[in-house]
């Protein structure tokens, strides 16, 4: 039986959920809105596509949603090279693949980003997935499924579309209460990580199975996840 670790990037092998903070508190200044930074904050993990509504509301992403995201991008870019991998994320792929898992990465992160993180973590020859593989990020299951189906054969049946393979089992690692939510609704366990800033409870609430303080405490119980079957699409 094949077993399958999904990681969220951002938040979870490197530390970048506070400089996505400051760069989308730029941003939404750079069109004269002014939000607080815990609101922001509490918005990491969610997709560029989402955020700026659930953040500023409805009439913020009509008038200035694309330009919004635009400075985003600038100004996280000027901070790119301030970004550091969280400690033990190598360590953790490494493990992870050493016991005989899969291991695929799934961010809400642009292409670009992720491509500079693989550099920092150095994880090996993995498959990964950006939002520039989905219409709908996190906490849509979108990236998710993708991620899956990239590492195991699939078929699709329209809406609700899940990889499949028999004896196929998942597990999704996130440090966001959005990686959670999407995990469920692709059917699939969560665990939690405390290194996006996300309290334990919260991550709880929104599903998560287990929750650790950090990279290295869960590398230590990988044998132990919860994995759970990945669900065969509706007929």
């Amino acid at each position: 039986m094949s077993n399958t670790v999904v990681l969220d990037v951002d938040g979870t092998l490197v530390d970048t959920n506070y400089h996505h903070t400051v760069a989308w508190l730029r941003a939404f200044r750079s069109v004269d809105v002014t939000v607080p930074a815990w609101r922001v904050h509490r918005a990491i993990g969610m997709g560029g596509d989402k955020l700026v509504a659930a953040v500023a509301g409805d009439k913020v992403e009509q008038d200035h949603g694309d330009e919004v995201r635009q400075a985003w991008e600038r100004h996280f870019d000027e901070m790119l090279d301030e970004v550091q991998p969280l400690e033990g994320a190598h360590r953790l792929v490494r493990a992870a693949t050493d016991l005989g898992l899969t291991v695929v990465l799934a961010s809400s992160g642009k292409r670009k980003h992720v491509e500079h993180y693989l550099k920092l973590i150095d994880p090996g020859d993995i498959a990964w997935t950006s939002a520039d593989d989905v219409e709908d990020t996190k906490p849509a299951p979108d990236l998710i499924e993708v991620a899956l189906r990239q590492v195991r054969g699939s078929r699709a049946v329209g809406e609700g579309t899940r990889a499949v393979g028999e004896g196929f089992r998942a597990v999704v690692v996130g440090d966001s209460v959005w990686d959670c939510e999407a995990a469920g609704r692709a059917g699939l366990p969560s665990i939690g990580l405390l290194t996006g800033g996300f309290g334990e409870d919260e991550l709880i609430d929104r599903g998560a199975s287990a929750v650790y303080a950090d990279l290295d405490t869960l590398r230590a119980e990988l044998a132990d996840l919860p994995f759970g079957e990945v669900a065969e699409p509706n007929a």
